[in-house]
């Protein structure tokens, strides 16, 4: 993955300007900071930003996106740059694969069981031997791409229920909830699945492949980019799930560090600050790669994922996506 850049996170309401090649970001509450457009990799928003045109002509010169999550953790949208690594090539036999029933749902098959063995690996790997041998029968039978996010709903249940056991209880998740999270559990998961997604939108667009051709999730999916949800599936157990069995476990995070009100609930000011820390420091860690025998870093695990489903496309190799090994 390309390193000579690196992704910047803004935490806090800012404007952004630009000075020559270098942007500045102007926070109410603290002077101008000066940012060469070169150190640059993508921006990930996650308060409100002023973006003039002078910016965006900058940012889409040096092919730099800029991601937006909302107050809820939810993805809410991109400023793209005009310019992709898009291959026409790679993207008709990207079709080709999906368009083909059996081939299309061999990969669907691979992305939902390599997911749940990532979410037993994080949670508990004894309490969710029955339900993965339930996933597992129930993914050789499945027919269709429905039947499998169905199975996998299924399995998700269980763990979610197996999670809670560990969590604290003002952290618990009491089942999944979403737009708006109704608990600070929901809301620390939902956040974090925002950014997952955001990256792996960084990681695809540096590939060739199209980011709205699946395999699992539709295609027809018109405000999302579908293959970026099926690649978010494998690894949002490796931050979510993980990370709030850590930070709770260690006692880190607290209730100051959400807002929560009837039927809703969202990461506070000094939250956010804290979970987009520990987010950036997770996706610099570095493991020594089984395959390609040197360390890389979480966050290239990303952009590899995607290279890899690139090969399968192209060259017709089974695809066997990303399963937690250490």
């Amino acid at each position: 993955m390309p390193a000579a850049s690196r992704t910047y996170w803004l935490t806090t309401p800012c404007r952004i300007r630009r000075k020559d090649q270098s942007l500045l970001i102007e926070r109410v509450d603290g002077s101008p900071v000066h940012i060469p457009i070169t150190d640059v990799r993508d921006i990930v928003a996650c308060e409100s930003v002023d973006i003039n045109t002078a910016v965006i002509s900058l940012l889409n010169q040096y092919r730099v996106n800029v991601h937006f999550l909302s107050h809820y953790g939810d993805y809410a949208g991109s400023l793209l740059t005009s310019e992709s690594s898009t291959s026409g090539q790679t993207v008709v036999a990207q079709t080709r694969l999906a368009c083909d029933p059996l081939a299309s749902l061999d990969v669907a098959r691979a992305i939902v069981l390599s997911a749940a063995a990532n979410v037993r690996r994080v949670i508990d790997r004894k309490l969710l031997t029955r339900p993965m041998a339930v996933l597992e029968a129930s993914v050789a039978a499945a027919s269709t791409r429905e039947g499998l996010m169905g199975t996998e709903g299924t399995f998700r249940r269980a763990a979610w229920a197996v999670l809670d056991t560990r969590l604290p209880d003002w952290l618990r998740l009491d089942g999944r909830s979403r737009r708006p999270p109704l608990n600070a559990g929901n809301a620390f998961i939902s956040y974090v699945n925002g950014i997952v997604y955001a990256r792996l939108l960084s990681a695809v667009r540096l590939t060739p492949l199209h980011s709205g051709v699946a395999f699992l999730h539709s295609t027809m999916e018109r405000q999302r980019h579908s293959l970026v949800l099926d690649l978010s599936e494998v690894f949002k157990p490796l931050f979510s799930e993980r990370l709030l069995l850590r930070l709770a476990g260690r006692g880190q995070l607290k209730p100051a560090h959400f807002d929560v009100d009837v039927n809703q609930a969202m990461l506070s000011e000094s939250g956010r600050k804290l979970v987009v820390q520990t987010v950036r420091d997770e996706l610099a860690v570095t493991i020594q790669h089984r395959s390609l025998g040197r360390n890389v870093a979480y966050d290239e695990l990303l952009y590899l994922e995607a290279l890899q489903l690139t090969r399968t496309c192209l060259e017709g190799t089974p695809y066997k996506p990303f399963k937690i090994w250490w």
